[in-house]
């Protein structure tokens, strides 16, 4: 698989999370728990996504940096 989708796929899951987040810091409205059920086994499931997209995003750095030392 290209790494290019897998990357911008985990970035709009990081994004969607960051979004549910700030809902939550700003309106005490959880989107996902409103969706799918507060705790419920699709709402764990979309969190635990979330969680590994943002996991595989700090690979991320290393490719940026790795990158960067290839223009030097």
């Amino acid at each position: 698989m290209d790494s290019r989708i897998a990357d911008y796929t985990a970035l709009s899951l990081v994004i969607i999370g960051a979004i549910n987040w700030g809902l939550i810091g700003f309106f005490k409205f959880d989107l996902v728990a409103f969706l799918f059920g507060e705790m419920s086994i699709a709402s764990r499931i979309v969190y635990a996504i979330v969680g590994i997209a943002g996991i595989y995003l700090t690979t991320v750095f290393g490719r940026i940096r790795a990158l960067g030392k290839a223009y030097d």
